[in-house]
């Protein structure tokens, strides 16, 4: 299959739910949901939510219903980015190759637009699908994985762990550590709540969720890879922040190099957990061999 023509025809669909959700400007209070439309709708791969579609697909599920909760990932993902940009933070001034929210709205509008688009994901999530395929449990469990998955035993408390292991001398398993919460959570969770709204077995659930923490180490690993060997029109940000906020990453432990086929290892794994499923889940094979092979 076309990976990039599949990528981006799940790009546009979750892109126009984006748009029809979000109130528009002329909406009551303006300013914050201006603030939230030029973070959320100002680009990206949708990486999260398409995976979420695929993993339902996989299981047979094709249908609209999917995009409330695969777009929840997209919020929690973006207020993520906002308050990681801001200057307590990681204090960064581009993204998505244009400014960050903070250096367009300032730093307590980017907080509160970041905290409205987590609270959004969960409205999202909690809403009656209107052909009712899903039942009440399934929706609990979704919010319960996207909570999860978000949250402080989850992305949040991966942030935490990077935070505190700035300029520290940190082994491998602790980077693993912080990594697998910061980002393989999250990616996690919108792997397993694609089985959840597929009706996956458990079997089938427990082999979605070993493709998607092998997939999570790939994708930060070529995070990590993209960082050092980026430029600043591919990243969309500045290149080599790592480095200069003194932060441990996959290649300072490897080289690029041997970072890189550490990645295609995870990749090679995630691929072989799915030899259980048959062709519809033919999207998350070659979605993970993307993500290693990307250039932002």
């Amino acid at each position: 299959m076309d990976i990039h023509k599949y990528l981006d025809q799940q790009r546009q669909r979750v892109d126009q739910f984006l748009e029809q959700s979000l109130p528009g400007t002329l909406s009551h209070p303006e300013k914050l949901y201006e603030s939230m439309r030029y973070s959320l709708l100002g680009g990206g791969k949708r990486i999260r939510p398409i995976l979420t579609i695929a993993a339902a697909q996989a299981l047979g599920y094709d249908n609209d219903a999917t995009l409330p909760y695969a777009a929840s990932l997209e919020f929690v993902h973006t207020y993520s980015l906002i308050h990681d940009d801001l200057p307590a933070m990681d204090d960064d001034d581009y993204r998505r190759s244009r400014f960050t929210n903070h250096k367009v709205f300032g730093d307590g509008m980017a907080i509160l637009a970041g905290d409205a688009l987590l609270t959004m994901a969960f409205e999202l999530c909690s809403q009656d699908d209107e052909d009712n395929s899903l039942t009440a449990g399934q929706r609990l469990n979704i919010i319960r994985e996207l909570a999860f998955g978000s949250g402080h035993q989850g992305m949040v408390g991966g942030q935490v762990m990077d935070i505190q292991a700035e300029n520290q001398e940190v082994d491998l398993a602790h980077l693993k550590k912080i990594h697998s919460h910061k980002t393989g959570q999250l990616i996690r969770a919108a792997v397993r709540i694609g089985g959840i709204i597929g009706g996956a077995s458990s079997a089938q659930l427990e082999s979605l969720t070993g493709y998607a923490e092998d997939i999570g180490l790939a994708f930060q690993i070529a995070d990590d890879v993209l960082n050092m060997v980026g430029t600043r029109e591919e990243l969309g940000k500045d290149a080599g922040t790592d480095e200069k906020r003194g932060k441990k990453t996959y290649p300072s432990f490897f080289g690029i190099d041997g970072a890189r086929q550490l990645g295609e290892e995870c990749v090679g794994r995630a691929v072989k957990r799915l030899e259980s499923f048959d062709q519809h889940a033919d999207p998350l094979r070659h979605m993970a061999t993307y993500i290693m092979s990307r250039r932002n």
